[in-house]
C-alpha cells in the first residue's frame, strides 16, 4: 500500500492511499478517515461509495462528515468509482459508461470483464486491505452511498447481510435495470439477458430476499433533476420494502438537489444512524 498524503482532522487522520487490487488487476486509490479513538484500538467503519464521476476524494473533500464521525468514533472509507487507464478504447468517452462509471458490479462482457470488477473490489480488496492496514473493527462495518454509489450500497448490502450491519443511501439508483442509466450501461457491463441485470438491482434484490436489516435509511431531494428523469424510482424501492416487510425509512426533502449541499445537509443522520447499529 502506497501512503498519497495524510493530514490531521478533528483529532484524527485524514489519509489517502494506492494499493494493488487483485479483483481489479490494476492499482486502485482510495481514501480512510481515522477518528481519534482509532488511536486506541479498532474502531467501527462506514463505507462510502460515490456517484458517477466522483473519485475517492470526492466524499471525503465535499460531504463534511469528518466533524461527527471523530465525535463518534466511527472511520470513514471510500474508494474510486471504477478502474483507470485500463488501455480499453474509449474508455473515458462518455461520463456515463466506462471510467467513474463502474456501476459496483462484476463486468461479464469483454473487453469490460479484465478490470470491471468494482463488486469484488468493494466486498473482497478493499475491505481487506483497510483491516490489514488500519484499526477496523472487522464485524461492524457498515456501508452507504450517493447515486449510483447509492445503487451500489444497497446492492453489496442486501447482497451480504453478513457482512455489513446497517446501510444507508442518498438519492440512490433504486431499480438500476429499469432506468436509462441502467439501461444504457448493463447490457454492455453484463450482457442482453436482462436476468443477469436483477444481481444488481436494489428493487429487485429486496423483494427476493426480504427483510435482512432492522432499517434502511434512504434521503431524496425532491429538486433532484435525475427524479423526474426516471433515473432513481425511491419509490418503487419503497413499495418493494413493504411488500418484503423489509423496513424502510424514506425521507424526502423539498429544495434539494441531487448535489453534495444536499449531502452536507443530511450527513449527520446518516453518520449517526450507523453509529447507532456500530457502535452500541
Amino acid at each position: 500500500m502506497e501512503t498519497r498524503s495524510e493530514h490531521g482532522c478533528f483529532g484524527g487522520v485524514q489519509g489517502f492511499y494506492q494499493h494493488e487490487s487483485r479483483a481489479i488487476g490494476l492499482p486502485m486509490r482510495f481514501s480512510v478517515y481515522q477518528p481519534p479513538q482509532a488511536q486506541h484500538g479498532p474502531v467501527p467503519g462506514l463505507f462510502y461509495l460515490a456517484g458517477l464521476t466522483c473519485t475517492e476524494e470526492t466524499f471525503m473533500v465535499k460531504a463534511g462528515a469528518q466533524r461527527l464521525a471523530a465525535e463518534l468514533g466511527l472511520m470513514l472509507i471510500s474508494c474510486d468509482t471504477s478502474p483507470r487507464n485500463t488501455g480499453i478504447d474509449g474508455e473515458a468517452d462518455d461520463w456515463e459508461f466506462g471510467a467513474g462509471a463502474g456501476f459496483y458490479l462484476n463486468a461479464t462482457q469483454a473487453p469490460w470483464s479484465a478490470h470491471y470488477r468494482m463488486y469484488d473490489y468493494v466486498l473482497d480488496d478493499l475491505r481487506r486491505t483497510v483491516a490489514e492496514h488500519f484499526p477496523l473493527q472487522v464485524d461492524r462495518v457498515g456501508i452507504c452511498g450517493h447515486s449510483m454509489g447509492g445503487h451500489g450500497a444497497l446492492v453489496l448490502a442486501l447482497r451480504n447481510p453478513d457482512v455489513y450491519r446497517s446501510v444507508s443511501a442518498f438519492a440512490p439508483i433504486c431499480a438500476a435495470s429499469q432506468c436509462p442509466w441502467g439501461e444504457k450501461a448493463l447490457p454492455r457491463y453484463l450482457g442482453e439477458d436482462r436476468a443477469a441485470w436483477l444481481d444488481y438491482d436494489a428493487t429487485a434484490l429486496v423483494r427476493e430476499r426480504a427483510a435482512q436489516f432492522d432499517k434502511i435509511l434512504v434521503d431524496q431531494g425532491l429538486d433532484d433533476p435525475f427524479l423526474p428523469a426516471g433515473q432513481l424510482h425511491p419509490d418503487g424501492f419503497a413499495l418493494a420494502c413493504k411488500d418484503a416487510g423489509q423496513a424502510l425509512e424514506l425521507r424526502q426533502h423539498s429544495g434539494y438537489d441531487h448535489g453534495y449541499y444536499f449531502i452536507a445537509s443530511f450527513i449527520a443522520a446518516h453518520l449517526e444512524f450507523h453509529a447507532d447499529r456500530l457502535c452500541g
